[in-house]
């Protein structure tokens, strides 16, 4: 079939671009919509759990949040009971975590608040080729070069073959770009005649340093861990995150900000650990078998495009994924945003149809909602590290932080600030969650008490980690 034929527009045909997580998903949305889906993708794509270069930030740790897995549930229903199935771990927060925040530890008593995924990214990326695949056509190889179209419509893109150097145009109803950080999208959009994308970076120079490691015997299902720095402290911060996985394994993500960078030198990975705001993860891993070097990144920054703002919006075009946001991966919120904004475009879809002309500029209108709140949370602290660069927050975007500094203090010890917290943070509900009266209520009477300032670990936890080491919060030990 000749796919640059003139009639192929009248074939509701779909192109995304990138099978990331974020392209299988927008791919599986769209199935019910269109005559055909073709996914395209650089790589080719492996049957199982496998490593592939265009997945770069699959050997560092990786969060799934429960507002991002219920937005996944929407869109293809039996996702979690698969990843489940596969091998991922539910863990309910705040029980199966161990978090110390500039403010403490969480307490892990009382019923679940919320919830996590976990797994490795290999994992959940093969889970998903199985599931939501299917009616999907793949390219594999296949490189887009350019969009085809005018500053009003765009017709379909312009493709590389990476194996013959061939190029072709594809002609489309939709095309998707979900190519991540490295989108060429704005690019792409001034190529036909439209301005230039406005574009906002906030940087606080974070470097990534990530290490399997086999479990204790007994350590397999232990919590989740997440030593998080303080940006208040006015010194670079250091992050621990360990992440039991699959196959009896841990994953063990370090970083630090501009001043506190890791290296991959595995000696020393210990040690990074150790100079965290806790030694804690520094203290399991010490019993932990290694089981491969330390991998590296240093793509962290946190880049924004406001697709949103383009005037026009060309229909025919929708922009998702890392292309409009990539955040701090720290706070583990990537996939989350990447469910959220195609369940954004399934439900637009479900209203105006694929051949609505406004279907486009609503969906990337829609998009830019759904990653505003995040995009605010997560600069308004990392602008706050020494040497970060980037717009400072205006005043009033000052005073929000700090409510919400009291709020985090405040819930350290009122169980319904801690729900309101875990709610914003896992996306499962807006930022006005926070400003509701009863838990503005709650964080104007304060702190019930003093937050933990030892782990709440129980018995059996503590047997396989062993002695714990005293170390002053965040200062590197000599």
């Amino acid at each position: 079939m000749d796919l640059s034929m003139p009639d192929a527009r009248a074939v509701r045909r779909v192109v995304v671009l990138g099978a990331s997580l974020t392209g299988m998903l927008a791919a599986a949305a769209l199935v019910p919509h269109a005559d055909e889906v073709i996914i395209m993708d650089r790589d080719d794509l492996p049957d199982g759990p496998i490593p592939r270069p265009g997945l770069p930030q699959a050997h560092h740790a990786h969060l799934l949040w429960s507002g991002g897995e219920e937005a996944m549930e929407q869109i293809a229903p039996g996702m979690k009971q698969l990843l489940i199935q596969a091998g991922a771990r539910y863990v309910p927060m705040p029980g199966s975590l161990l978090t110390l925040t500039p403010h403490g530890w969480v307490p892990r008593a009382g019923a679940p608040m919320q919830h996590q995924i976990v797994c490795s990214r290999d994992l959940l990326d093969a889970t998903a080729r199985g599931h939501l695949l299917k009616g999907v056509t793949v390219r594999s190889r296949v490189y887009a070069e350019a969009l085809t179209g005018t500053p009003k419509r765009i017709t379909g893109v312009r493709v590389r073959d990476l194996e013959t150097k061939k190029t072709e145009d594809i002609s489309a109803t939709l095309v998707v770009d979900a190519t991540g950080r490295k989108s060429h999208a704005a690019g792409w959009l001034e190529e036909i005649g439209l301005p230039a994308v406005a574009e906002s970076i906030v940087d606080c120079g974070l470097v990534y340093a990530s290490r399997w490691f086999r479990a204790p015997k007994g350590a397999e299902d232990c919590p989740v861990i997440s030593l998080q720095p303080d940006p208040g402290l006015g010194k670079p911060g250091r992050i621990a995150t360990l992440v039991p996985v699959e196959d009896g394994r841990w994953l063990v993500t370090l970083a630090g900000t501009l001043g506190a960078e890791p290296n991959a030198d595995t000696a020393a990975f210990e040690s990074f650990a150790r100079s965290a705001a806790h030694p804690l993860v520094a203290d399991m891993i010490a019993r932990a078998e290694p089981l491969s070097d330390v991998r590296l990144y240093r793509n962290c920054c946190n880049h924004r495009r406001y697709f949103e703002r383009l005037k026009p919006w060309p229909a025919g075009m929708v922009v998702l994924g890392d292309a409009v946001v990539s955040t701090n991966p720290i706070y583990g919120q990537g996939m989350t945003m990447a469910a959220q904004m195609v369940l954004a475009m399934r439900t637009a879809l479900l209203r105006y149809g694929l051949a609505d002309p406004g279907l486009s500029s609503t969906v990337q209108r829609q998009v830019g909602r759904v990653v505003q709140a995040p995009w605010d949370i997560t600069t308004g602290q990392d602008i706050r590290f020494p040497g970060a660069m980037g717009p400072r927050a205006p005043l009033a975007g000052r005073l929000t932080h700090r409510y919400v500094d009291r709020l985090s203090n405040t819930a350290m010890s009122r169980p319904k600030v801690t729900k309101a917290l875990f709610d914003v943070m896992s996306l499962a509900e807006p930022p006005t969650r926070l400003f509701r009266p009863d838990t503005v209520w709650e964080v104007i009477k304060g702190p019930a008490g003093p937050a933990l300032s030892d782990p709440p670990m129980t018995d059996s936890e503590r047997a396989y980690c062993g002695p714990l080491s005293a170390s002053p919060r965040g200062e590197p030990e000599a």
